[in-house]
């Protein structure tokens, strides 16, 4: 399969990169809390969290708390989903987050991973997902929809707080469709040039046929960064990464297969050498599940490496159109982590200096 070049639109020529940072729901809740506001304070305009409920703590009261202990960063799901959350539920929960956070929710929303499989469930079917998603967009911004056959309008939303961006994960092209659609972004977990552009461009053309302008939807990168000149340490810490992506591409690889028709070889290939995945050790460091993950997949999936390296690849990043790119706070250092890229990196492609 050849890819599609996609590039910045040049009606967003000169947007700098934005960063953003995902926060597991450990307890203790509190530590949550620590590390987004150490991240706004060093620059982060994002600060996201995960939805899987029995591994980790419920998120929405946390973020309750975030919401009141920030006053700047921006706050949301990578991911949250319509099947372990009733949609209207879902809805109305972000509506208030937005009202405590004077503003400054945004919505990261996907068929469901972690959060549905732990519990004996499966994701949910695409044409579910983009219904649910044609209703929780303008349900939770104020509008009157129709659901379940009631009229249904969250009347309390204050219409002078700004709109809620509702961004779409997804890897397939029937769920980038739905992105496409639906979307006012893709979220993309994996730091990829090649398999981001081919995404955007899935998505993009999914927009266009919708009546859209595709050159609208943004383009979020999501993955492990890690600042250190010990390479091989850092590809030692975010292996857990593409193994919990082969969660979703062995989803693909059951409908589409192999053979790059559908889905790019360079997304599905490393797949071959899993042999299991264990929810227990979600996204963790040192992972048993992760020990397939090569070198390379390592240094194409994520962002590690020494400050060159990394402000190289981000360049790379920002050169295909990436709008924002959000780091998995899953490994070791987190302060440190962020301090670097406060530092240093953030600056950089602010064009200022430190």
């Amino acid at each position: 399969m050849s890819f599609t070049r996609w590039t910045r639109p040049s009606r967003l020529t000169g947007v700098a990169l934005s960063f953003g940072v995902t926060v597991l729901p450990d307890p203790p809740y509190s530590r949550m809390i620590e590390l987004i506001q150490f991240a706004e304070q060093r620059g982060f305009e994002y600060a996201w969290t995960y939805d899987s409920h029995v591994l980790w703590q419920e998120s929405i009261p946390v973020l309750a708390l975030v919401a009141d202990r920030t006053s700047t960063i921006k706050l949301g799901h990578m991911v949250t989903n319509p099947g372990t959350r009733e949609p209207t539920v879902l809805a109305s929960a972000y509506a208030t987050l937005h009202d405590i956070s004077d503003g400054r929710m945004i919505m990261g929303i996907g068929r469901g991973d972690s959060a549905v499989r732990y519990i004996g469930r499966q994701p949910v079917k695409v044409a579910e997902f983009e219904a649910a998603l044609k209703m929780i967009k303008p349900f939770m911004n104020g509008e009157p929809v129709d659901w379940n056959d009631k009229e249904l309008q969250l009347k309390w939303v204050r219409a002078e707080l700004p709109e809620i961006e509702m961004h779409v994960a997804g890897y397939g092209p029937k769920a980038l469709a739905v992105a496409g659609r639906q979307g006012d972004g893709v979220i993309i977990q994996l730091a990829d040039p090649d398999i981001i552009q081919w995404i955007m461009a899935t998505a993009r053309r999914a927009a266009e046929e919708a009546g859209r302008d595709p050159a609208a939807l943004k383009c979020i990168v999501s993955a492990p960064s890690h600042v250190t000149a010990d390479l091989q340490d850092a590809r030692d810490q975010v292996r857990w990464f593409p193994a919990m992506v082969s969660n979703h591409v062995q989803d693909l690889i059951d409908r589409y297969g192999t053979d790059g028709s559908s889905v790019p070889k360079a997304l599905t290939d490393y797949v071959q050498a899993r042999k299991f995945y264990d929810y227990n050790e979600h996204s963790r460091v040192g992972a048993k599940h992760g020990e397939f993950v090569t070198d390379e997949i390592c240094d194409r999936f994520c962002v590690i490496g020494n400050q060159a390296q990394i402000s190289a690849k981000l360049k790379e990043l920002e050169g295909i159109g990436v709008d924002q790119f959000n780091i998995y706070l899953m490994t070791h250092g987190q302060e440190e982590t962020l301090q670097a890229y406060g530092d240093d990196i953030i600056p950089e492609f602010a064009g200022v200096t430190a």
